[in-house]
C-alpha cells in the first residue's frame, strides 16, 4: 500500500508467523517512538486519523496483530493471548532498533500496555489505556463473545456497514450511513468471495470457557506494573466493558493518572471524537515525571 504517511514493514514472528506494521517515519531520525495496539478484533486502520496527528512529533508504529489485517493467521489458536502479541510486538521493534516508546492501546491494546509494563518497565516512556482497566465488565466480555468470532462475508460494503452498525449502534448511537462505511472500511477488507471481517474467526478461541486465560483480577497485578509510568485513561460514557467503579478503583492505586471520559460513545472510542486527541497529544507531550 503506498501511503504519504506511512511505509510497510513486514517482520517474522519468533514462530515463523510473518506479520506487518505501519510505520510513521517522525519530523527527525531522532523522533520519540508512540507505538499504537488495537483493539481484539480490530487491526492498524483504527489509527488511521489518530497516527498522522502524532506524525508531527512523533514516530508512530502501528502493528497488525497475528490474525488481523495483513498479518498472517496462526494455525495453532492458542497462540492467540495477549501475551503471544506482546512478544511478537516487542521482537518487531526489536527489529527497527526501538528501545524506548510510549503506547496508546485500545482494549486488548491497553492490556498489551500492561504487560510491556510488567515484563519491560524500563522501556516504556508513557501510557493510554483507551476503555480498558484491570477488571472487564461481563456483559461487555459476554457481548465480545458474541459478536467476534464468526466468518463473515458480505456481498457489498453497504452490507457490511449495516451488520456493522447492528452490532455496534448501542456504543456509536451518534453515527449516520457515512460513519458506518468508514468503520466498515477499517474492520473490513474486499476478497475474491466479497467484503469479510479482516481477522481470523479462530482469535476468539482462548476466550472460550474450555481454555481460560486469565481471571480478572489477576490483571490487578499488571495494572500496578504501571504504578511509575504517566497514564491516561480514556473511557467512553457508554461502555460496557470498562465500568465506573473500576475506573475509581484504578484512581485509588494510581493517584496520578489522568481520566477522560468521552461523552455520547461506548466501547471503544475511536480516539477522532471531538477533543479527545488534542488532550491525548497534550498527554504525550508534556514531559514526564517519575
Amino acid at each position: 500500500m503506498n501511503s504519504p504517511y506511512f511505509r510497510d514493514v513486514y517482520f517474522k514472528t519468533d514462530d515463523g508467523l510473518t506479520l506487518y506494521a505501519r510505520d510513521y517515519p517522525g519530523p527527525t531520525a531522532e523522533a520519540a517512538v508512540i507505538l499504537c495496539l488495537h483493539g481484539l478484533s480490530r487491526n492498524s486502520r483504527d489509527f488511521e486519523d489518530l497516527a498522522p496527528l502524532l506524525q508531527k512529533n512523533y514516530r508512530v508504529i502501528v502493528p497488525d496483530q497475528r490474525g488481523r489485517g495483513r498479518s498472517e493467521a496462526d494455525a495453532q489458536v492458542e497462540h492467540y493471548t495477549p501475551q503471544t502479541y506482546i512478544l511478537d510486538t516487542l521482537r518487531l521493534l526489536d527489529d527497527l532498533e526501538v528501545k524506548n516508546f510510549s503506547v496508546v492501546g485500545t482494549s486488548m491494546g491497553g492490556l498489551m500496555a500492561m504487560g510491556i509494563g510488567a515484563l519491560a518497565p524500563e522501556r516504556l516512556g508513557k501510557v493510554v489505556l483507551n476503555d480498558i482497566g484491570p477488571v472487564i465488565a461481563q456483559r461487555g466480555l459476554d457481548r465480545i463473545k458474541q459478536s467476534v468470532g464468526s466468518k463473515m462475508i458480505f456481498p457489498g460494503w453497504s452490507a457490511a456497514a449495516d451488520h456493522l452498525a447492528s452490532v455496534n449502534e448501542t456504543a456509536f448511537p451518534h453515527y449516520a450511513t457515512a460513519d458506518w462505511l468508514r468503520f466498515a472500511a477499517r474492520a473490513c477488507s474486499q476478497t475474491p468471495d466479497g467484503v469479510a471481517l479482516d481477522y481470523d474467526p479462530n482469535i476468539t478461541v482462548p476466550l472460550s470457557g474450555a481454555t481460560p486465560d486469565v481471571r480478572p483480577d489477576d490483571l490487578w497485578p499488571l495494572f500496578e506494573s504501571l504504578a511509575d509510568v504517566p497514564v491516561l485513561l480514556i473511557r467512553g460514557a457508554l461502555s460496557d466493558l470498562l465500568e465506573p467503579p473500576c475506573v475509581e478503583k484504578m484512581r485509588q492505586r494510581n493517584k496520578g493518572m489522568e481520566v477522560l471520559e468521552v461523552p455520547g460513545v461506548g466501547h471503544a472510542p475511536m480516539l477522532n471524537e471531538s477533543g479527545v486527541s488534542d488532550v491525548l497529544i497534550s498527554f504525550l507531550s508534556f514531559p514526564a515525571i517519575r
